[in-house]
């Protein structure tokens, strides 16, 4: 592709945000609860973008990956209220709050989370805070874990022959260990993804044993999936935490179960490759020229 059509394509991606920006202005004394996708930062959608360039205030969880950190202004203020195991920079109820408060204040929010805000990221509760204080609340959409994970490591999360359906689910609940239907989890010819499940991997393997998961199933660790780390450790059920023992996961991680496994081929995955700091500029290139586009229109 030569410099003419790039910039050509550029230019499209501009006008695109402009006209959504048009349409739908990030305003100020509003929240928008944004995905930021599983890590890989052209997995980030263009509405996310446009949001994030346009935040007075971004209040961000350690998942979102530098790459899409990278994209935030350089005069926006950042707050940082990463959760992880027995170590909160700020408890549930505390995050709403100061999200309440920013807006009140006249800021323009973005609360950027790893992946999808309604997916395991406590956005429904943060969205009803909002709603219950009277602050506008916006939710963008982002490609969860389960999904990205998946793609990049060419695991099909459903198949005709293996998986008619696929579950997502949670490793851990508000209270410890989650209160499942294990029975229902383990029935055949379903895939199943354990978000923020490695430090109860034991657990939940011998739970499904227990229901009737044969101790053969395939699993896989997707770890730091769809980024320049990303690393697939593969087993069955039985050696599950074993396999995690012993390679030293770290989160952030996905666990995936079921016979979908099986078609990972280490050799032919897709192949995951970071941006380089001047394709993420890019990013934000378009983001600003889209910007100074709705200007010209608007002024």
């Amino acid at each position: 592709m030569n410099i003419l059509e790039t910039s050509l394509q550029e230019q499209q991606i501009a006008r695109l945000l402009a006209t959504a920006n048009r349409r739908d202005p990030v305003s100020r004394g509003e929240v928008w609860l944004t995905g930021a996708g599983p890590g890989d930062v052209e997995l980030l959608t263009l509405k996310a973008l446009r949001v994030i360039q346009q935040a007075d205030v971004v209040v961000f969880d350690r998942l979102v990956s530098a790459p899409v950190m990278a994209l935030i202004p350089e005069d926006a203020l950042r707050i940082d209220v990463g959760k992880s195991t027995r170590n909160h920079t700020l408890g549930q109820d505390e995050i709403n709050l100061l999200l309440v408060d920013l807006a009140r204040a006249g800021h323009r929010v973005v609360r950027l989370k790893g992946g999808d805000p309604f997916v395991f990221g406590r956005g429904g509760e943060e969205m009803a805070f909002c709603q219950q204080n009277g602050v506008p609340c916006h939710i963008v959409p982002g490609i969860t874990a389960a999904m990205g994970c998946a793609a990049a490591c060419g695991i099909p999360l459903t198949h005709r022959s293996l998986a008619q359906s696929v579950r997502f689910v949670t490793g851990h609940g508000a209270q410890g260990d989650p209160d499942f239907d294990w029975s229902a989890l383990a029935m055949a010819n379903q895939t199943l993804v354990f978000y923020m499940g490695i430090a109860n991997s034991d657990n939940i393997s011998q739970k499904l044993m227990t229901h009737g998961l044969p101790a053969l199933t395939p699993v896989a660790v997707i770890e730091r999936g769809t980024q320049p780390e990303q690393r697939v450790i593969t087993g069955t059920l039985d050696s599950l935490g074993q396999i995690i023992t012993e390679n030293q996961v770290e989160t952030p991680a996905l666990l995936i179960v079921g016979d979908v496994v099986g078609m990972y081929r280490a050799k032919s995955a897709p192949q995951v490759y970071g941006l380089s700091e001047n394709r993420v500029n890019g990013f934000a290139d378009i983001a600003d020229l889209s910007f100074q586009q709705t200007t010209m229109v608007q002024g």
